[in-house]
């Protein structure tokens, strides 16, 4: 089995008021650690985590969606949980927001 068979993907939605300006403060915030990149037309970030491993968030009337990619269920699960302890810093006038995640299939 490849990883890309294995791969497990999720996606989410982090309801919130300012989603463009948390997911543009995000990829600064990482991007000392890994090459994000944002584009601000779309509100787009992007979130190379690793090789395997990588999100991709796009502010959305309402809030912040989100589509996680990972080599497997637990690190899917990890990550999901370093994303939201991250936007809920950076929202933390509104925090904790309220995440809502499915997986694909």
């Amino acid at each position: 089995m490849s990883n890309a068979e294995s791969a497990v993907t999720a996606t989410g939605f982090a309801a919130c008021e300012k989603p463009e300006r948390y997911i543009q403060q995000l990829a600064s915030h990482w991007s000392h650690k890994m090459a994000t990149s944002y584009d601000e037309g779309d509100g787009m970030g992007v979130f190379p985590f690793s090789e395997l491993d990588n999100a991709v968030m796009t502010a959305r009337h309402g809030g912040i969606a989100i589509t996680l990619t990972t080599a497997d269920a637990a690190q899917n699960e990890h990550l999901r949980a370093v994303i939201e302890r991250h936007l809920d810093r950076f929202a933390f006038r509104e925090a904790p927001l309220t995440y809502k995640w499915e997986e694909q299939q």
